[in-house]
C-alpha cells in the first residue's frame, strides 16, 4: 500500500495501513514552510521534516518510547529550540551524517522500529503555488489561508519525483490519496512532476479518503464530490472514495463509494482501526 500526501491526514492513512498492509510506504509532502520545519528549512537549507516525522512515528508502534521522544516539544527560554519537535533536530541530523536525504529517513525509520518506509515526494524541498480568484499565492502556510484555489504547482516547476516513489507507486497494489489538507499537503505532493502520472499509470486501485470537514479558505463550502473534482483537475483520477457522511456532504459522487462512520469519539480525526476496515475492504 502506498498513501500520498502529507501531515497529520498522510499519518492517519498509515496508521490504518499497518493494520492491513504487509508492505507500507508514505510519500510525503515537502512544501512545509511553518512551525519547525520552515525553521530548520531556512536554516539548515534542508528538507522540511516535521510531515516526514509524523509519519515516521505514525508507522512506529503506539507505545515505542523513541517514537513518543520524536514528539517531544522544546519549551524553554531559549529562542533556538523553542518549538522544535525533538525529532525534526534528529532527522536532520540523520540526513546530515547519511549525506543523502533518503539514507537519514531510513535509519530514522530502523531506529523507530518503523513498518514502512517515508519517501520525499521531491528530491529537493519546494514552494508550493496557487492560482486563486484573487491572483497568486506563494508558501503553504499563505496558500493555507486562501480561498477559492483553483490550481497548485511547485517551484521549481521541474522538481522531479524520486526514482523510489516512482517504483513504489508503479508496484503498489493500492493507492490512497489523502486524507488531509486538499491543496497543501495531498496536492502538494502530487503536483510534483511525476508523482500523478505514477498514480494514474499504475496498476493499483486509487482510492481517496475524504477529510472529515471542509477547511476554512483552502476548502470552504466543499462536499466530497468537490475535493474529487479538484484531484481530476490536477490529473488524479480515483476508483473509489472513502467517506463518513454523517461528517461531511458528499455531493454527487460518479465513482463507487464506501461509506461508514470513520471517525474517533472526539470526531476530530480518522480512527486507525475504522479506517482500516473500510480500506482492507477495496483491496485488489
Amino acid at each position: 500500500m502506498v498513501a500520498v500526501g502529507g501531515g497529520h491526514g498522510l499519518a492517519a492513512s498509515l496508521r490504518a495501513a499497518r493494520l492491513y498492509a504487509g508492505e507500507v510506504t508514505g510519500i510525503v509532502s515537502v512544501a512545509d514552510d511553518g512551525g519547525s520545519s520552515g525553521r530548520l528549512r531556512r536554516q539548515l537549507g534542508i528538507m522540511p521534516p516535521g510531515d516526514l516525522r509524523k509519519c515516521l512515528v505514525a508507522l512506529a508502534d503506539d507505545d515505542a518510547l523513541l517514537a513518543q521522544v520524536f514528539e517531544q516539544r522544546f519549551d524553554t527560554d531559549s529562542d533556538e529550540l523553542t518549538g522544535h519537535a525533538l525529532g525534526n533536530l534528529i532527522i536532520a541530523g540523520l540526513m546530515a551524517c547519511a549525506g543523502d536525504v533518503q539514507g537519514g529517513l531510513d535509519e530514522a525509520a530502523r531506529l523507530l522500529g518503523a513498518g514502512g518506509r517515508v519517501i520525499p515526494a521531491a528530491t529537493e524541498p519546494v514552494v508550493l503555488k496557487a492560482s486563486s480568484d484573487g491572483g497568486d499565492i506563494e508558501g503553504q502556510t499563505a496558500v493555507m489561508d486562501t480561498a477559492h484555489i483553483q490550481r497548485v504547482s511547485v517551484i521549481p516547476a521541474d522538481a522531479v519525483a524520486p526514482l523510489a516513489a516512482l517504483e513504489a507507486l508503479a508496484s503498489a497494489d493500492q493507492i490512497l490519496v489523502g486524507p488531509g489538507s486538499l491543496f497543501t499537503s495531498v496536492l502538494a505532493a502530487a503536483a510534483v512532476s511525476g508523482i500523478a502520472e505514477g498514480i494514474r499509470t499504475a496498476s493499483a486501485r486509487t482510492v481517496y479518503v475524504a477529510n472529515l470537514r471542509p477547511q476554512p479558505a483552502e476548502t470552504g463550502g466543499f462536499d466530497v464530490a468537490d475535493h474529487v473534482a479538484a484531484l481530476v483537475a490536477h490529473g488524479i483520477e480515483v476508483d473509489a472514495v472513502v467517506a463518513d457522511s454523517t461528517a461531511i456532504a458528499l455531493g454527487l459522487l460518479e465513482v463507487p463509494i464506501f461509506d461508514s462512520p470513520l471517525a474517533k469519539a472526539n470526531g476530530l480525526a480518522h480512527d486507525p482501526f475504522r479506517l482500516a476496515s473500510a480500506l482492507a475492504s477495496l483491496v485488489g
